[in-house]
């Protein structure tokens, strides 16, 4: 079954950490209530939050993030809570057991050495493009974020930071019908409507949810099946 859990209310006055609890106490009820959240951005910075409050009730978690950045900034602008730095936090805080990062293409020094800190496992557009994949076991919980800049601008025009050289749409829904795994939560983030052209980011956005949520629905099934 899916169901609307509402809007999360922000107070204009709450900043940084204040607002990360909001999230994740949100989250937290949908977890609590036997729900896996579907969360719809927003920027990036949302991500760790409900993290955390799938992680709570979910051990072993995968995080499979696919992004133009890495977004694993000890800090941005010397915010730690800034959008450029949610895998940071939920790899710190060690809220994901394994951390896969897709169709990165801008990567400074200093996010290579978080990457290898925390042990990332990046694959970016070259390994991509060369056919490197990810693998994962059926028996991992999975978490899926999908930064909308991910996708090429041409996909995709709707973001704040546009990268060219990115994933196709159908790159990212086949990886999605791929998964055996069972995702117990997802964000999709970044877009950004007065970029947008047409409607066309909003409907990539629409059919990543829609994919999302079916593959979500069906390894349910699956699972049934197999017992």
């Amino acid at each position: 079954m899916l169901a609307d859990a509402g809007d999360v209310e922000i107070d204009e006055s709450a900043r940084g950490a204040d607002v990360h609890a909001i999230i994740e106490q949100a989250a937290a009820r949908v977890v609590e209530s036997g729900g896996r959240p579907v969360v719809l951005g927003g920027d990036h910075s949302i991500t760790s939050a409900i993290v955390r409050a799938v992680r709570a009730r979910y051990d072993g978690l995968t995080v499979l993030h696919f992004d133009a950045h890495p977004d694993l900034y000890d800090a941005f602008e010397g915010d730690r809570w800034s959008h450029a730095s949610p895998f940071a936090r939920i790899m710190e805080d060690r809220l994901a057991d394994r951390l896969i990062q897709v169709g990165i293409r801008t990567m400074n020094g200093h996010q290579r050495e978080q990457a290898k800190r925390f042990g990332v496992e990046v694959i970016d557009m070259p390994a991509w493009s060369a056919g490197k994949r990810f693998q994962l076991s059926k028996a991992t919980p999975l978490y899926v974020s999908v930064d909308c800049d991910a996708f090429d601008p041409a996909f995709a025009p709707g973001v704040s930071h546009r990268e060219p050289g990115g994933l196709t749409p159908r790159d990212v829904i086949t990886s999605l019908q791929d998964i055996e795994a069972t995702i117990v939560g997802a964000d999709i983030v970044e877009y950004n409507p007065r970029r947008d052209w047409d409607g066309i980011t909003a409907m990539v956005c629409a059919k990543m949810v829609k994919e999302v949520v079916g593959t979500m629905l069906g390894t349910t099934e699956q699972q049934k099946e197999r017992r």
